[in-house]
């Protein structure tokens, strides 16, 4: 379930504090599943790169 919430895109804060564990146990457990992640992180940064001309 928490692999789903992170690939949703919830803000890793938000699904370790609803689940009661630090962002570091988080990442460290489930960093694995977030495969394919790369593609949608890269267009974020450029859109808002893009919003900041």
């Amino acid at each position: 379930m928490l692999s789903v919430w992170l690939n949703a895109g919830v803000d890793p804060t938000e699904v370790a504090a609803r689940v009661g564990n630090s962002v570091e146990v988080l990442l460290t457990r489930y960093a694995k599943r977030l495969d394919g992640q790369q593609d949608i992180a890269n267009r974020r940064i450029e859109d808002l790169l893009h919003e900041c001309d």
